[in-house]
């Protein structure tokens, strides 16, 4: 079965700004987001990719896009079921108002409990996002072999409930997984199983140096926006 790449959409506006975006209009890459996407090619040139799937939002298809333009004739395709998680009445909000919500405390600790007022439940964003992945597992080893290498863009927590779903963790678990902007996971499907060959990888190992703030024990909900 073919190997998956996931790639984080690199830093946004709302990154940068301490917003939830979720599925908000009109949020797009930062300048430092727009230096990432134009380093993937580069970093990823030495993968035969197959196709490239994305979100529909426009922060994934703007970090693709330089891929596909020194690539010409590699197609790409917007699937729903990637999009960001529906954070409902939180979209748009700032993380640091949201951390008092009694459940933010759920959506740290017991995400499987977890439903956004007015949005989704973080099951049923996962639910979706195995699927459509088992879906074009299957289409692109049909189109291009059982080797093909395929590329997904798209968010930080459908990044995350994808690895928990490949290693078999519970989504109650899924928190302890960090995807920066702009990293890639891949996960190579076989018959029996699938591996994790690779975890948010952004090839900036300065980013692991300790920081002067104070370290957080919470999770960056929608992903967070990676070193400074």
């Amino acid at each position: 079965m073919p190997t998956l790449i996931l790639v984080r959409h690199g830093r946004s506006t709302a990154n940068t700004a301490g917003l939830l975006a979720g599925r908000t209009p009109g949020v797009a890459l930062d300048e430092r987001g727009t230096a990432q996407a134009a380093a993937l090619p580069g970093r990823l040139a030495a993968l035969p990719i197959s196709e490239v799937v994305t979100s529909p939002l426009e922060r994934c298809r703007d970090t693709v896009r330089p891929l596909l333009d020194a690539r010409p004739g590699l197609r790409s395709h917007v699937d729903e079921r990637l999009n960001e998680c529906d954070y409902g009445d939180w979209s748009g909000r700032k993380l640091a108002e949201l951390k008092d919500e009694p459940l933010m405390e759920v959506v740290q600790a017991h995400p499987s409990a977890a439903a956004f007022p007015g949005g989704e439940s973080m099951r049923a964003m996962q639910t979706r996002a195995a699927e459509a992945v088992r879906e074009w597992n299957a289409r692109v080893a049909d189109e291009h072999g059982a080797d093909a290498v395929y590329l997904v863009c798209s968010h930080g927590d459908i990044i995350k409930s994808l690895v928990a779903d490949a290693l078999g963790l519970h989504l109650d678990l899924f928190q302890r997984i960090s995807v920066e902007p702009c990293s890639v996971t891949a996960i190579r499907y076989t018959r029996l199983r699938p591996f994790l060959v690779r975890l948010g990888d952004t090839g900036d190992f300065a980013a692991l140096a300790p920081r002067e703030e104070a370290p957080t024990t919470d999770a960056a909900v929608g992903g967070g926006a990676g070193a400074p």
